[in-house]
């Protein structure tokens, strides 16, 4: 509603609020305000104006009290302006309270009716910037900012993601002193982690502080989640425990989503219990991250147990189960766990549809994938999202179905992504269509330069047609151009730490036992009637020396060392960054039959 709109509501509202205010036949009525009855106490006045404002729970009686202010003179008063404006936030309008705060040529502001504005802002998805803005003016009238201004401001920096903005704030707080409140250091801390190149700002803010509360590990370890930086976020949290600080809720939440990104699965155990040991609040955003932490880490059926468990599940509840079911190839339990969200009565959302249309593709599900997706719009009034399509296309590529895949690229209603088109150039490869994923993968390339997937692509494809002049060049092009490709590795947890390894890994203090290992694994492996898949190495070597190079693909290194570090029988999980080869796919069914 426009500021225009509401205004002319409020003058229209001077009857209607003078009626609400006349005294009470039986004379009972508390103070009113009415133009043949003012009340003498100006303080009598404020406070019958608040009682009013507490009672406002909707736009229109807002307006009404709006009149009433104007009628009554209080437009000036700086503790009422605060109330009302707290109130217009409350109901989303905060735009219509600083109109009126500053209607009049010289405005009678204090500290406290800007904080409340700024926090105002600073909450409101769509208007953060308004919040800085606000702060702006502030200074301009000279009304002084104090420690609670702070905490506002950073929040809003957070919002709209600006480190230079953060950092000038931040600037603002150590000249006004207020850089030891510790409130304030964790409102930075925050701010810093939220901003893309602000997380070494942040830990420099952590390292400095004097007092460290569960709040300010909680912002830390969370901002390392955020980024991806979950062994930061595990040893942090680690450091958080040696330090005897209890976590909360909101830590453990952080600490899950590490832990699912690691695929720190004992860890994550360790967490269940210690919630259920210390009586940390099950909150359903909790449960959430432990269904989603179980999935990730390879125990779906703990996660579907934990799920049945649940008083109140929310969407995304039903959404982590879903999801996880298709990331472990059940798309039959995916779908069945679908129809039962909609018996229960919960409408699914667009994330819903990605997870359940993703199940419908790992699991080869073509026809079920298109009556879903069509139900989108005819069932649901879901409009499909870039990722719906993008599911569609995997759908088609995983079936063999490339030319249909192809057709459903170029008919899409929105504009293909540079991830639809690599997906459906993975597709034309696996399946030989190594034309069209040349000349598919040569467009990534001119519109984006210095992805190093697409080099990584348009090389894989040459080595696969044999011309191998053409994949050096390719080669050649992304060190001359500084692009990058990002290395494969596998982790894997073993006795609470993370191990990481790499494709001919030789920095662990164990290498020679683990190459020994993957050694006697091969053989092993060969009795059972493994053959190699020579044809994913992509260099131009003979069969021997291709046999050799997968042998040192880093998930066979990392499960050879499970197996020289655990009993016999022990389950091994490992996470890898990248997806597996076809071989190490093929490797790891050998293995688990031999080894048990």
């Amino acid at each position: 509603m426009h500021f225009s709109s509401i205004k002319t509501k409020a003058s229209r509202s001077f009857k209607t609020i003078s009626t609400l205010t006349q005294p009470s036949t039986t004379g009972t009525s508390g103070l009113h305000y009415s133009d043949n009855n003012k009340c003498s106490s100006k303080r009598a006045a404020e406070q019958s104006f608040l009682a009013l404002l507490e009672t406002c729970n909707s736009v229109p009686k807002l307006t009404q009290v709006h009149a009433h202010l104007l009628k009554s003179g209080l437009q000036n008063n700086p503790f009422v302006l605060t109330k009302f404006a707290s109130t217009s936030s409350d109901l989303n309008i905060i735009d219509y309270a600083v109109s009126l705060v500053f209607s009049n040529a010289q405005p009678c502001c204090d500290t406290f009716l800007f904080n409340t504005i700024i926090r105002a802002y600073a909450q409101t998805s769509q208007a953060k910037h308004n919040a800085i803005s606000s702060y702006q003016l502030m200074l301009r009238l000279s009304v002084p900012p104090n420690k609670f201004t702070f905490p506002f401001l950073l929040k809003a920096c957070a919002g709209i993601r600006d480190l230079n903005l953060g950092r000038q704030v931040h600037g603002s707080v150590a000249k006004l002193w207020f850089d030891a409140d510790l409130y304030v250091q964790n409102t930075m801390v925050h701010m810093y982690s939220c901003c893309a190149g602000g997380i070494e700002f942040a830990r420099k803010v952590f390292d400095e502080m004097p007092k460290l509360n569960p709040v300010t590990w909680t912002a830390m370890i969370g901002g390392y989640a955020r980024l991806g930086r979950s062994t930061d976020a595990v040893g942090l949290f680690r450091r958080m425990q040696i330090a005897g600080v209890r976590p909360d809720e909101v830590t453990m939440v952080s600490v899950l989503s590490a832990c699912a990104d690691l695929g720190a699965l004992e860890l994550g155990k360790w967490i269940e219990f210690y919630v259920e040991r210390e009586g940390v609040t099950k909150t359903v955003e909790l449960c959430n991250a432990l269904i989603d932490m179980f999935t990730k880490c390879g125990d779906v059926d703990e996660a579907v147990r934990l799920f049945r468990k649940m008083n109140e599940k929310t969407i995304v509840s039903w959404t982590s189960v879903i999801v996880g079911m298709a990331m472990h190839g059940r798309g039959a339990e995916a779908v069945a766990f679908f129809e039962e969200m909609k018996r229960d009565g919960v409408c699914p959302d667009d994330v819903a549809f990605i997870g359940l249309l993703s199940a419908c593709s790992h699991s080869g599900m073509v026809e079920e994938g298109q009556r879903y997706f069509d139900s989108m719009r005819s069932e649901f009034a879901i409009e499909p999202k870039i990722e719906h399509y993008g599911c569609m296309v995997d759908l088609f590529g995983r079936a063999g179905l490339v030319r249909k895949a192809l057709t459903f690229v170029q008919e899409m209603p929105i504009e293909p992504n540079p991830i639809i088109w690599r997906t459906l150039v993975n597709a034309c490869r696996v399946h030989g269509e190594l034309e069209l994923s040349e000349s598919i993968t040569k467009k990534l390339i001119g519109t984006e330069p210095m992805h190093g997937s697409n080099y990584v692509l348009l090389s894989n494809i040459y080595a696969k047609m044999f011309r191998w002049e053409k994949k050096t060049k390719i080669r050649e092009v992304m060190g001359m151009r500084g692009v990058r490709k990002v290395p494969g590795c596998t982790m894997i947890e073993l006795n609470n730490e993370i191990y990481e390894f790499t494709a001919g890994d030789k920095t662990h203090s164990q290498y020679k036992e683990i190459y020994k290992m993957v050694d006697e694994m091969r053989r092993e492996m060969k009795r059972a009637g493994y053959i190699p898949t020579t044809s994913e190495v992509l260099l131009d070597i003979d069969e021997e020396d291709k046999e050799d190079a997968l042998n040192r693909h880093s998930e066979k290194l990392a499960i050879a060392f499970a197996l020289i570090n655990t009993t016999p029988g022990t389950p091994i999980r490992i996470v890898k960054n990248l997806r597996v080869c076809e071989d190490c796919h093929s490797a790891s069914k050998f293995i688990s039959k031999v080894y048990s």
